[in-house]
């Protein structure tokens, strides 16, 4: 069995991980480029954790301009089995209110121009992504956040936009009326790209605004933004503290195949695979690669 390492990611307003012991800072090279920023290793508990800014320190990084491709592969490096997303995020329903938790359990990606697969010519790869959120993990957070007496809306539909700039009154009224649940920027290909590394994957998402399609939340304003996100970063700190706290020390296999992702996923036979491409697959991919 493969010894469980818990990857926090997190999103706007959570640039640190305050308790954890042991604390180290460790750099890692990527094939892919510059991750968002050092990795914060160490522990809660007796688990062990490895957090990542995903804006950098400072927020620094826009949603569009994020390199999810080497922010995934150096936490897979670091060994990381499974991963917390903590992100903010609009809504589109008056019962998902500020301040209130959003355990999502599915995406709708309405980006572009974003890398999205470690995979393409010279190795082309195929993964499920019917079932993006690995159950366990859902269950872990959903578990940990009603511990804390943390409100949370269990399942929801993700779309994550493109940005920088916030929706269109426009956009925001075809959102709520495909029947979506949340807005944020950043979930895809995060998501994608973690189901390809066979690392479970789960998003706590921080309810800040109502978009722009409410009556009386007519446009979305940052510093409001700002406000909410102070208001509840302690409550997603004690989510995660109280999550690993109870953490198994092996990985749990995923309900949903993320640990085997790759078992028949890749199409190109291996003497047709480009070796510069296998090279920088060794970490996300090398547990099937190595077969031959």
């Amino acid at each position: 069995m493969t010894k469980a390492i818990l990857g926090i990611i997190g999103g706007s307003g959570i640039y640190d991980l305050p308790g954890l012991e042991d604390r180290r800072e460790e750099r890692i090279a990527s094939p892919w480029g510059e991750p968002s920023d050092a990795l914060m290793c160490g522990r809660i508990g007796n688990t062990d954790i490895v957090f990542l800014s995903r804006h950098g320190r400072g927020h620094r990084i826009p949603p569009d301009a994020i390199n999810y491709r080497a922010n995934i592969d150096v936490l897979k490096r670091a060994g990381v089995t499974d991963i917390i997303s903590l992100s903010a995020c609009g809504s589109f329903k008056p019962e998902l209110p500020p301040g209130l938790f959003v355990l999502v359990d599915q995406f709708v990606d309405r980006t572009h121009g974003r890398a999205s697969s470690f995979f393409g010519t010279g190795c082309v790869a195929h993964v499920s992504m019917a079932h993006p959120v690995s159950p366990h993990l859902m269950n872990r957070l959903d578990a940990a956040a009603r511990a804390e007496n943390v409100a949370v809306k269990r399942g929801g539909t993700y779309v994550c936009m493109q940005g920088p700039q916030f929706s269109s009154y426009a956009e925001s009224l075809a959102y709520k009326a495909q029947g979506f649940d949340v807005i944020g920027m950043t979930a895809m290909p995060e998501a994608k790209l973690a189901r390809e590394a066979e690392i479970s994957y789960a998003t706590l998402a921080m309810v800040t605004d109502y978009d722009c399609w409410h009556p009386e939340h007519d446009a979305v304003d940052v510093s409001a933004v700002i406000q909410v996100m102070h208001e509840n970063i302690g409550k997603a700190r004690r989510i995660v503290a109280r999550l690993a706290q109870d953490f198994p020390t092996m990985r749990e296999p995923c309900p949903a195949g993320a640990h085997k992702a790759l078992d028949h996923a890749i199409m190109t036979p291996p003497g047709a695979r480009d070796p510069a491409l296998m090279a920088k697959l060794d970490a996300v991919a090398g547990r099937v690669l190595t077969r031959g």
